[in-house]
């Protein structure tokens, strides 16, 4: 098949891949560097400090978050969008955005073809009456329940995110702790997994990281629960160590309360063999088996009778589905079958003969 010249676009906050916490931007790097290994001649758009393969464009030198010089992140991310837009958008066959809402306008009025994967939740806001807007824009879910509040736009796909499989370790002898990993978040609820552990007299490592918008939650609903014999808080940490923290764990508990649209953190638990028990919302019952491969809850007495029946899961199990349905490859090659299949409907006939006689 012809390869194709493709842009991606990343978000700013983060770099590619992120130095930490950062889910969007690990996906994107991901994507990019499968991409580039089969040939296609990518351009990344992204912070400057990314890490990549492919050619970087970079409106900035650092990314946002970790970045000493303080931006305006809307602006920051027009000018990136201006530049691929009205000044080297005919240098590409296909346009994959990442940036979701504020790519809409450039990508409507663009003679070539854009990819937008909604990597966020839908039902907040003014979210599901901006994209009515845009309807007809080729859209790409990440999970099947992503769609759910508005499921009439043009939804061309639904990818899943994907792993190399070299990338976690399988570990079929972990040791007697249970995880949490994430954000300290509201919606996220680890004082769910804190009381939950403290109640089942079981060992909590908490890797996650705290955004400026959730210190204050973070003082008042977690600190005063962290100075417990039982709880271990490592911090936010790098991808090294979170290997390490997943697959030397019993399980992941992940006790969310939001309409999660994928969840990095549960297919990278199963990469390394370690189940998950999850509340029964958003995208969990898409991503785990229940009694395969961790435990879907909807109350606080699920929660405790799954971390009883821990020990009744196979973590090859656990690890054979990851390589089965979320891997790098497989990601790689739905996107890539994708752009292929978007390309003749926005080709002039000539080009598009070019292209036919290509494949």
């Amino acid at each position: 098949m012809k390869k194709l010249r493709i842009a991606q676009i990343a978000p700013l906050v983060e770099r590619v891949p992120p130095k930490k916490y950062g889910g969007t931007e690990r996906v994107v790097y991901h994507l990019t560097e499968g991409l580039v290994e089969k040939g296609h001649d990518v351009t990344l758009f992204a912070s400057g400090d990314s890490l990549t393969t492919a050619r970087l464009v970079a409106p900035i030198r650092e990314s946002l978050r970790l970045g000493r010089k303080p931006h305006t992140p809307i602006l920051v991310n027009m000018i990136m969008l201006s530049r691929v837009y009205e000044k080297m958008v005919h240098e590409f066959d296909i346009i994959h955005s990442h940036l979701e809402y504020q790519t809409m306008p450039y990508a409507y009025k663009a003679e070539v073809p854009t990819v937008l994967t909604m990597h966020g939740r839908l039902d907040l806001g003014d979210s599901a009456a901006i994209l009515r807007s845009y309807p007809d824009l080729a859209y790409v879910s990440i999970s099947d329940s992503q769609r759910r509040p508005v499921r009439e736009i043009n939804w061309v796909k639904t990818v899943y995110h994907g792993y190399p499989e070299s990338f976690f370790e399988f570990n079929d002898k972990p040791d007697d702790y249970f995880l949490y990993l994430g954000r300290f978040s509201e919606e996220k609820k680890p004082q769910e997994a804190i009381m939950l552990a403290r109640a089942c007299n079981i060992p909590l490592k908490i890797a996650a990281k705290i955004d400026p918008t959730d210190k204050g939650f973070f003082e008042q609903k977690i600190k005063p629960l962290l100075n417990h014999p039982l709880i271990d808080y490592v911090g936010e940490v790098d991808d090294k160590r979170k290997v390490e923290l997943l697959k030397n764990a019993k399980a992941l508990l992940n006790t969310i309360d939001w309409p999660e649209p994928f969840g990095l953190v549960m297919i990278e638990a199963l990469a390394c063999g370690t189940p998950v028990i999850v509340t029964g919302c958003g995208s969990a019952p898409e991503v785990i088996t229940h009694g395969k491969t961790g435990f879907i809850c909807q109350n606080k007495l699920d929660f405790i009778k799954a971390i009883h029946d821990i020990d009744q899961l196979s973590r090859k199990t656990c690890r054979n589905e990851f390589e089965q349905r979320f891997t790098r490859s497989r990601m790689v090659e739905n996107y890539e079958q994708l752009y292929y299949d978007l390309l003749p409907s926005h080709l002039n006939n000539s080009k598009a003969a070019r292209y036919i006689s290509a494949l």
